[in-house]
C-alpha cells in the first residue's frame, strides 16, 4: 500500500503541474502571438504565419499608424472620462446602499436583497431592448453622460461586497458615535467609509476592468466614433469587409494595454491588499 500511495502521489503531482503548463500556456500563447504580429511589416504578416519572428524588433510604425489612424488620444481620454466618473459615483452609490441595507432593519430590506440577487441572474443581453428604449427616449444614444449614467447603474456584485465587509464591522462604532452626537450621514463618512478601503479596492478593480474593456454597449450607445470612441471600440477601425489589418490591431491593443499594466505595477500593492483583506472580510 506504501507503494502504491508513492505512485500515486506521483502520478497526482505530474498531473496537476502538467495541467498548470498547459493552461500557462493556452493563456500566454495569445499574447505572445500578439506582441509577434504587432512588430510585423504588412508585407511579414501575409507571408508568414503568426509565430514566426519579425525581422526586426524595432519596427514601430503600426504603433504610430494604429495611435493615429484609430485615434486613440480622443478615446484614450473618454475612456479616462468614463473610468474616473463611473468609479466614483459607483462607490458612492454603492457604498451608501449598502449601509442602509446593513444597518437600517426596515420592511423590505430583505426583499430589496432578493430582487438584487434575482437581477443577477437576468442576463445583461436580454435586457438591452428596454434599456435602448429607454436611453433612446431620454436622449442619451450618443451622449457621453447618458453612456457614464447607464454605466454607473446599480453594480450588484460591488453591494455584496460591501454588505459582507459591513457586516464585520462592529455595531459598537456606530453606537459610540451615535451616543458622541454624530449624525448617520457623519458616522458613515468620517467613521465607516475609510474602513471600506480594501473592498473599495477590490470592487474598483472588478468594475474598472469591466468598464475599460466594455464594448458592446460603449459601440450600441456611442454611436459616433469620431467623437465619442473608447479604447475598445477605436480598435475596430481596422476590422472592415475587405479584411483585418491585424499587425495594427495587435499594435493598438499592446497600447491600449499599457496604462492597466502601469496601474498595475504602481499600485500592486493596493491591488493585492485589497483583494485579500476583502476576499478575508468577505
Amino acid at each position: 500500500m506504501d507503494v502504491l500511495d508513492k505512485i500515486g502521489k506521483v502520478v497526482f503531482t505530474f498531473v496537476k503541474y502538467l495541467s498548470l503548463v498547459f493552461f500557462s500556456f493556452c493563456a500566454v500563447l495569445p499574447v505572445v502571438s500578439c506582441v509577434i504580429t504587432a512588430f510585423k511589416t504588412d508585407e511579414e504578416y501575409h507571408t508568414t504565419n503568426v509565430m514566426t519572428m519579425p525581422k526586426s524588433w524595432l519596427y514601430f510604425d503600426n504603433f504610430i499608424r494604429a495611435f493615429k489612424q484609430a485615434g486613440m488620444a480622443r478615446a484614450f481620454a473618454n475612456s479616462l472620462i468614463i473610468l474616473v466618473c463611473v468609479l466614483f459615483f459607483s462607490v458612492m452609490i454603492g457604498t451608501q446602499l449598502a449601509y442602509v441595507l446593513n444597518r437600517f432593519k426596515f420592511f423590505g430590506n430583505t426583499i430589496i436583497r432578493a430582487l438584487f440577487l434575482f437581477a443577477t441572474q437576468l442576463p445583461g443581453v436580454a435586457m438591452q431592448i428596454a434599456v435602448y428604449e429607454i436611453m433612446y427616449k431620454l436622449g442619451f444614444i450618443n451622449s457621453l453622460m447618458g453612456y457614464i449614467i447607464m454605466m454607473c447603474g446599480t453594480d450588484i456584485i460591488s453591494i455584496y461586497i460591501y454588505i459582507q465587509f459591513f457586516e464585520n464591522i462592529s455595531y459598537s462604532l456606530d453606537e459610540s458615535a451615535i451616543i458622541d452626537g454624530a449624525s448617520y450621514f457623519t458616522i458613515f463618512y468620517k467613521i465607516l467609509f475609510p474602513l471600506l478601503k480594501p473592498a473599495i479596492v477590490t470592487s474598483c478593480i472588478l468594475k474598472g476592468v469591466g468598464t475599460y474593456n466594455e464594448y458592446y454597449c460603449a459601440s450600441l450607445y456611442l454611436q459616433d466614433k469620431t467623437k465619442y470612441a473608447t479604447v475598445a471600440t477605436s480598435l475596430y477601425t481596422f476590422v472592415g469587409p475587405l479584411g483585418s489589418e491585424y499587425n495594427l490591431i495587435c499594435a493598438g491593443v499592446i497600447i491600449s494595454l499599457l496604462p492597466a499594466f502601469l496601474v498595475f505595477v504602481l499600485c500592486q500593492k493596493q491591488i493585492y491588499s485589497g483583494l485579500t483583506v476583502g476576499a478575508v472580510k468577505g
